[in-house]
């Protein structure tokens, strides 16, 4: 069997121990090995690792997979996916994918991933995890739609061991048919006295049959699910709107944001709030620039090329990253700032200078500064969820100049051969001429 290979090919008297961690993101092959339906839009796709290792992850942590959705010969889309199998059964994990009719990669994987099909992976990666050693082991879990998953693991997890542990789980969805795992959560139910489970339909009117609960998560259905809740560790997973509400009800059952432990991969509040105020303020900024040629016109009779660069500003604040040179490549392609140097705006105040090639823009900044947060507040467009390294969401390529990156997961070796890099864990040794 594979684990026997993986084993002996390790030296010492804890070779177990050894094969099974530690827990650190890495790149690794592997081969689809089942498919499970899990309800009416949700799959599960179970995998094992090529070189017969076990893997080796915290219950809640996902993984970085490139689909080749466009072929094996094109450039993979990279998606993060929470894996929801439990850590205790190593030797094959799983991911659970809920199909979105206009999601490119989960409609893919639906439709074409099979058993036999082998896929680049990266992990383990992730914060959101059940402690290593906790002796209370009181937990909430929180979940809504495709939430679910991570919070499976866990639970899966907390059933495989023994101990003491008291778990309640709330569980939200938008209809009986896309619920996730109801099968094994109610055998789990019913075969350990330490999981009680939970269900409610959001805010929609109550269809027949339906004999569970029925409203939006508030103070009150965490209180009538769980009178504790305040001696609980709570971990919450779902679409930002329903986070936003579970953090407005927890202080309101006496829950501490000690307590509290949130994933979540598409960006809070706080972060779009300061989307829409860097965005503003770089309209407001392209406005009065112009305000300022027509005045110079008038003037000088002509206005100056620079101008007509700032004009299109706002346009240029919701352009995209993209990738341009191939991942594949050894090193990047050097390449000049598209503007002649006298007609780019020059932005900040700093030792180095960042060149944003299809921006336009020139961003003075020193070592020290966060090369995602300086990019921003002059008004460049960079796409970050985590902001931690860990998802990968913010890649961009850099063309020339060095950076000092600290991610924690979220980029291969071979994209960083290729130029790529994370700004949101990166700060610039040098001068930088960067793809965005």
């Amino acid at each position: 069997m594979p684990w026997n290979r993986v084993l002996a090919a390790v030296a010492g008297p804890a070779r177990a121990a050894t094969a099974l961690g530690p827990w650190y993101p890495e790149e690794f092959q592997a081969e689809c090995v089942e498919t499970i339906p899990e309800s009416q839009d949700c799959t599960t796709f179970v995998f094992r690792r090529l070189d017969g290792a076990p893997l080796a992850f915290r219950a809640g942590q996902y993984l970085n997979i490139d689909f080749p959705v466009d072929g094996e010969d094109a450039e993979p889309v990279s998606r993060s996916y929470s894996l929801s199998s439990a850590p205790t059964s190593p030797w094959t994990f799983a991911v659970t994918v809920r199909r979105d009719p206009a999601g490119r990669v989960s409609s893919w994987a639906h439709a074409t991933i099979r058993p036999g099909m082998i896929l680049d992976m990266l992990g383990p990666v992730g914060a959101f995890h059940l402690p290593d050693y906790d002796r209370r082991a009181r937990y909430l879990f929180l979940a809504a739609g495709s939430g679910i998953t991570p919070i499976m693991s866990m639970i899966r997890t907390i059933h495989s061991l023994p101990g003491q542990a008291d778990v309640c789980l709330l569980y939200h969805g938008s209809s009986p048919d896309r619920f996730a795992f109801v099968d094994e959560l109610d055998f789990l139910e019913k075969a350990d006295f330490r999981i009680r489970v939970a269900y409610s339909l959001g805010d929609r009117e109550r269809p027949e049959g339906w004999g569970a609960r029925v409203g939006r998560i508030s103070a009150e259905m965490i209180d009538a699910v769980a009178p504790d809740a305040n001696g609980r560790q709570v971990y919450a997973c779902g679409p930002q709107g329903y986070l936003e509400q579970v953090l407005d009800c927890l202080p309101a059952v006496g829950v501490d944001d000690t307590s509290v432990f949130v994933e979540n991969f598409t960006g809070d509040s706080a972060t779009r709030r300061e989307y829409a105020a860097e965005l503003a303020a770089a309209t407001e900024f392209a406005e009065d620039l112009q305000v300022a040629a027509e005045e110079s016109a008038e003037h000088q009779g002509a206005v100056l090329d620079v101008y007509d660069l700032a004009a299109d500003l706002p346009e240029l604040a919701h352009v995209e990253p993209t990738v341009a040179v191939d991942a594949e490549a050894s090193a990047p392609v050097p390449r000049t700032p598209d503007a002649p140097e006298g007609e780019r705006q020059v932005v900040g105040a700093g030792a180095l200078t960042m060149s944003f090639v299809r921006s336009g823009l020139d961003v003075r900044i020193d070592p020290e500064q966060n090369i995602l947060q300086a990019a921003r507040a002059s008004g460049v467009r960079i796409g970050a969820n985590c902001q931690e390294g860990m998802c990968g969401s913010c890649k961009i390529v850099k063309l020339e100049g060095d950076v000092d990156m600290h991610h924690q997961g979220g980029i291969r070796a071979r994209e960083i051969a290729a130029g790529k890099f994370l700004p949101c864990c990166s700060t610039a040794l040098t001068d930088l001429v960067i793809d965005a």
